[in-house]
């Protein structure tokens, strides 16, 4: 009978951190900086197409506001830690500001709104739930962040219909185009190799792992 004794150590699960990282501050501020030059872009599409819209039903070009959304739910789901969602979108936002925007400084108002909406879902889940569901929830509540602030702002003297309609076009554009656009966006990056200092690239290796196997 063997007398030895085992030394091996148990397992212990890793604790997540929830500290940002020097690579997080890197890759969030140059992804929301780039999300700002996208948003100033989208401006002039944006145009032709809301007085498209409102002439078929008042209230839902905001079908098409969830663009602005994009840099809150992409930037969490990639550095995944609390502030991620209101950093991107404010920094997105101040970026839009500078060069120069029809809504002036009210931009940075309107991001703060909407991160802070994105942020609170990401907060309840506590920072370690992104699965598709949870970031088109966020989406999903940037959204109504965004259409409750037009409405209020923007928006304040026309009927309860429009505002309905408004705010009902914005959750959606918000759990699509932020939501499901950002999850797929993100793993279009994954997919190059240029996440893989973060747990959405790790994540898309062990997909592609488990698929060869």
């Amino acid at each position: 009978m063997s007398t030895r004794t085992s030394t091996a150590v148990p397992s212990t699960p890793v604790r997540r951190s929830l500290r940002w990282r020097v690579v997080d501050i890197v890759v969030a501020s140059v992804l929301a900086v780039a999300l700002g030059v996208v948003f100033r872009l989208w401006e002039f599409g944006y145009e032709p197409i809301s007085a498209v819209m409102d002439l078929v039903l008042p209230g839902t070009k905001a079908l098409f506001g969830g663009v602005w959304l994009l840099a809150g739910p992409l930037v969490a789901i990639i550095v995944r830690k609390p502030g991620a969602a209101l950093y991107a979108e404010m920094v997105a936002a101040s970026v839009e500001a500078l060069f120069g925007t029809q809504w002036g400084w009210l931009t940075l108002e309107a991001g703060l709104v909407q991160g802070l909406g994105a942020e609170i879902v990401l907060a309840l889940f506590l920072y370690r739930v992104y699965r598709l569901p949870v970031v088109v929830l966020a989406g999903a509540v940037a959204g109504l962040a965004l259409g409750l602030n037009d409405t209020f702002l923007w928006y304040p003297g026309l009927d309860l219909a429009f505002k309905v309609v408004y705010v009902v076009s914005a959750i959606v554009s918000g759990a699509v185009i932020a939501g499901v656009g950002s999850w797929f966006l993100v793993r279009a990056l994954a997919a190059t190799g240029v996440l893989s200092s973060f747990a959405a690239g790790r994540e898309h290796s062990r997909r592609g792992t488990r698929a060869v196997a």
